[in-house]
């Protein structure tokens, strides 16, 4: 597939001709919201099996098979190209499909918040991955649980051979709670009750492991969680039951900060079949305008976890919603909107701005003024800013990636994941 960026007087007729694919088919495929108007700056993916080159002056067919890693030879036939000391300037090259990278994918879901969408939405994206973290199993103060409604969310999952997993919070009146897990990761006896009623859960609903998303844990917290993991593997694993945590984004083993001071990256390397790294909100509703996940950052998170972790074990982290600021961004004022990608392209259109690309970052902004006369800024993620994301994932030879999380995602996702990898399913 390529990813055509749209650009000033582009049409989808235009585009269409272009790249010999039909107007119905990169609406279908791409969902596009906005056909009649498209928004220079938005992102279509073309859904051809490789992808197309024009030829630009000073170029050879050697350049251009240096370029895409496809012999001189391949592309003379491929092409029909008998001169190629005479290439034409703006001539269109066909470029073959690159092989496709075997690869372990995982996705989060909150039926608490995708409500009746749930089930369709993992039955329409299901296919795409090999784990689904369904949202959240939150741990009491006497080692009870309270529970999702979950039973749809596992059997669509089942359906789509996507290996269900149950999360497990220190989750209390709304928010991570640093009191209670302080208070379970003190006592044996507790820990020992939240996993015997966790797995009482997994062996019952058909669950093929648990996700342990304690955050906020604080440096007090950090050997005891070491602890905690270790006697949730010895428990687990004889059971034939993964284990895996989610773990804040670090850059260095002593970063500090409670949300980073109680994950030990080299201990869960040891300790855990395999770790989800929340790769994102970087830019996050109560902080000031940036992107969510701008790729430099998480090039540090992924380098360091590579220096301590097996890279067999790594999950990358991606997000598949944006933020819109109202500005200017105020310490404790209003939390940005939260918004998918799609909705972020309507509300170019709407206001007539072009979306810009921040090239450090790899990632989609723009800027506008609302009918009531107040600035914006929006960050979002687009076809661009996943292939980036998809090409650092192939670049480091990790497990897999990730995301946070199902109910805002766009379809160009699922289009790029087709051409760049093959979903390893375990069920």
């Amino acid at each position: 597939m390529q990813i055509h960026v749209v650009q000033p007087g582009d049409t989808l007729f235009t585009i269409s001709q272009m790249y010999s694919i039909s107007i119905e088919e990169l609406i279908a495929s791409n969902e596009i919201p906005n056909p009649e108007s498209l928004v220079p700056g938005q992102t279509i993916v073309i859904t051809i099996w490789g992808s197309y080159h024009w030829v630009q002056p000073g170029e050879s067919l050697f350049t251009i098979g240096r370029m895409y890693d496809v012999p001189v030879t391949e592309l003379m036939r491929i092409n029909g190209i008998t001169d190629p000391a005479n290439l034409p300037v703006g001539l269109r090259l066909y470029i073959p499909q690159q092989p496709r990278l075997p690869i372990e994918t995982g996705a989060y879901i909150d039926p608490r918040a995708t409500g009746d969408r749930t089930v369709p939405t993992i039955d329409r994206v299901g296919i795409h991955l090999t784990y689904l973290n369904i949202f959240s199993y939150a741990v009491n103060r006497d080692g009870s649980l309270t529970p999702v409604e979950d039973e749809p969310s596992i059997q669509a999952a089942f359906r789509q051979r996507a290996m269900p997993l149950m999360v497990l919070t220190n989750f209390e009146g709304g928010t991570f709670s640093n009191a209670l897990a302080t208070a379970i990761l003190s006592s044996e006896a507790l820990q020992n009750t939240v996993l015997e009623n966790a797995i009482a859960v997994m062996q019952e609903k058909g669950y093929g492991g648990m996700d342990v998303d304690f955050e906020y844990l604080g440096a007090q917290n950090r050997e005891r969680y070491n602890q905690f993991m270790r006697r949730a593997a010895a428990r687990l694993r004889p059971l034939g039951l993964l284990l895996s945590a989610a773990l804040a984004p670090k850059v260095s083993a002593n970063q500090p900060g409670t949300l980073y001071e109680g994950h030990d990256y080299a201990a869960h390397g040891e300790i855990d079949d395999f770790i989800f790294f929340m790769t994102y909100e970087w830019g996050w509703s109560g902080g000031p305008p940036m992107a969510v996940s701008p790729i430099n950052e998480v090039r540090r998170v992924m380098e360091y976890a590579l220096s301590v972790v097996p890279a067999d074990k790594i999950m990358m982290g991606i997000p598949l919603y944006g933020y819109d600021w109202t500005l200017p961004f105020v310490p404790g004022g209003p939390f940005a909107r939260v918004i998918s990608p799609q909705e972020a392209i309507m509300l170019a259109d709407s206001y007539n701005v072009n979306i810009q690309y921040d090239t450090t970052a790899q990632a989609p902004f723009f800027l506008y003024t609302d009918n009531q006369g107040r600035d914006h800024e929006v960050w979002f993620e687009d076809a661009r800013s996943i292939q980036a994301k998809f090409d650092l994932v192939k670049e480091l030879g990790i497990r897999g990636f990730f995301y946070w999380v199902l109910g805002r995602e766009f379809p160009q996702n699922w289009l790029l994941i087709q051409d760049n990898f093959i979903v390893t399913k375990l069920i």
